[in-house]
């Protein structure tokens, strides 16, 4: 099995096997992708945002091709211009974070 060298091949090859997500793709092209009505993950163009917690974040932002995401403190923005095997061992890993996080509030 060969692996995905791109972002949306990279990111459905990491939801194989997880449960009770939903996939939504928007007309502006952006997908996102959510469990128990929690959107954790979204793909816009070439960056991959994930939701994984602030403490979480604050280190992945220190990684390459990372940065803040705008859509809070627990989520961090993700554009590798290409993926080696390191950059995808962090999207595998930083979107089963974020399903695992994606919990209702309350």
């Amino acid at each position: 099995m060969t692996e995905p060298d791109d972002l949306p091949a990279a990111i459905r090859a990491a939801a194989l096997g997880l449960d009770v997500t939903a996939v939504e793709a928007n007309e502006d092209g952006t997908i996102s992708w959510s469990r128990n009505k929690v959107v954790f993950a979204v793909l816009q163009g070439g960056t991959a945002e994930f939701r994984i917690g602030r403490a979480i974040a604050e280190a992945a932002v220190r990684t390459p091709d990372t940065a803040p995401s705008g859509r809070g403190r627990d989520w961090v923005a993700f554009a590798p211009p290409m993926l080696d095997g390191h950059a995808l061992d962090r999207l595998v890993a930083w979107f089963g974070a974020a399903h695992r996080r994606a919990v209702p509030d309350g």
